[in-house]
């Protein structure tokens, strides 16, 4: 059979995939060496902390590296944080999905969309997910995204995905977090609480870079 340009790309292409995948399994799997993210601030643009934790079972589904699970107080107003940080050996992503977990524990999906944040490192804003669902009288106001590379704010699966795949070719390294705040409240109006809720996700994006956990 004679060979066109089209199979000799199509070779070249297949010869470099294959190059790539044999790097990577010769390179082996980095291991988290400090988690540092449980060392994020107990205060935060006015906020104070206080930690808490979930059931073991709970820490058992998500499976992460490490959790950092606190509330933030300001005045009446309390903000939740969580961060899941998944490691390379790991596969840097979480299997939690709000949308599924949610309507799963009872929660009714009442709005989702995103809401633009800027951090100094995205002069233009970057898109985090917004969520709100009811159970009964109570609503839970949330955002929620995943983050790679310290700096790398991915609104989706597939964004970070991506991104896992650039960060293991070219660092070894497809390491992540899952982020989400959420407050909850029984009013009918949720945008000051979104407004709220937006403010300190921005306060959060600028400090994770810092916190951000060493592999080798």
């Amino acid at each position: 059979m004679a060979f066109n340009k089209y199979h000799i790309c199509t070779f070249i292409l297949l010869a470099i995939c294959a190059a790539f995948i044999l790097t990577i399994a010769q390179r082996g799997e980095p291991q988290v060496i400090k988690t540092n993210l449980e060392n994020l601030p107990m205060s935060i643009a006015g906020y104070t902390g206080e930690k808490d934790s979930f059931s073991e079972d709970v820490y058992d589904a998500l499976d992460a590296d490490l959790h950092v699970y606190r509330h933030y107080f300001f005045n009446s107003t309390q903000l939740s944080l969580y961060v899941g940080y998944y490691g390379t050996a790991k596969g840097g992503r979480t299997g939690h999905n709000p949308y599924a977990c949610l309507p799963g524990a009872g929660w009714g999906i009442l709005q989702k969309g995103t809401v633009r944040v800027f951090p100094s490192y995205y002069p233009k804003g970057v898109d985090v997910n917004f969520l709100v669902s009811s159970k009964g009288e109570v609503k839970n106001v949330m955002l929620h995204w995943y983050q790679a590379a310290g700096t790398k704010i991915l609104a989706s699966g597939l964004e970070q995905n991506i991104q896992r795949f650039i960060g293991r070719v070219l660092h070894n390294r497809n390491d992540g977090a899952y982020v989400q705040v959420s407050t909850i409240t029984t009013l009918d109006d949720i945008t000051p609480l979104k407004n709220k809720g937006a403010g300190f996700v921005q306060e959060i994006m600028e400090i994770l870079p810092h916190y951000w956990p060493e592999e080798q």
